[in-house]
């Protein structure tokens, strides 16, 4: 399967940053890694891999962008107003330098939206604050809720990246177009954030897939299953 490395400065992070891309052609899928992971992380870890028929086909190709995590929520040395001031510029450079540049691929200009952990918060946070850029989420063993990150500090800025606190007020329509699978297991760390999601999504009559694996681990042969079994759920045609 084809590969691509990108490395370009980015002006919204006001530094370099690096994606790997691929497949050759197909339905675009923004892969996020996991916590404070690199942009080959999902390489690495066999992700990629296991979505090598989609690839192979010229139905999807993934795109790998690297974190900043390390920088934002994960960064203990500076005040949580910068940790997610941070957080915010990344949002504006996957919106603006990634999803606007690939979204076109589609007759629908939409793109999928995927992640694992905390790349599944990435992915979430992501599509519910630009439903009109994403056609499909899929979530494995992500959380929703990034408070705990941020050592008790609340302003506007964290509360519009926490997905537990904005979804409800959220009305865009688009939202209630977007194809979305939450997925966790009764052994994942994450199975009550995933719960407490699902009952959201359906308070506010939003149609998703909670998917409950049993006897699972919150790793990736959790996620190396998940995730060709979700991209089976893109129209490619």
């Amino acid at each position: 399967m084809q590969e691509n490395y990108f490395k370009w400065y980015s002006p919204n992070l006001s530094r370099d940053t690096e994606m790997l891309v691929f497949g050759h052609s197909g339905y675009p899928v923004v892969l996020f890694p996991t916590s404070m992971g690199s942009f080959h992380e999902n390489k690495d870890m066999g992700l990629i891999e296991s979505a090598r028929w989609y690839l192979e086909q010229g139905l999807i190709q993934i795109y790998c962008p690297d974190s900043i995590d390390k920088d934002s929520f994960y960064n203990k040395h500076i005040h949580p107003v910068h940790r997610i001031e941070n957080h915010d510029w990344y949002d504006k450079m996957i919106c603006h330098e990634v999803v606007e540049k690939v979204r076109h691929n589609t007759p629908s200009g939409k793109v999928v939206m995927a992640g694992c952990s905390f790349g599944g918060y990435h992915a979430a946070n992501f599509a519910f604050r630009h439903p009109g850029y994403v056609s499909h989420l899929f979530s494995m063993s992500g959380i929703f809720n990034i408070k705990s990150y941020l050592d008790g500090f609340h302003n506007d800025t964290v509360f519009y990246h926490t997905p537990d606190d904005y979804l409800e007020g959220l009305n865009d329509y688009e939202l209630w177009n977007m194809d979305i699978a939450l997925g966790t297991s009764n052994w994942d760390i994450c199975f009550d954030a995933n719960l407490k999601m699902s009952k959201l999504l359906a308070h506010k009559n939003m149609e998703h897939w909670l998917d409950i694996r049993q006897d699972k681990q919150h790793d990736w042969p959790l996620w190396k299953e998940m995730f060709p079994h979700y991209l089976s759920r893109i129209n490619f045609f």
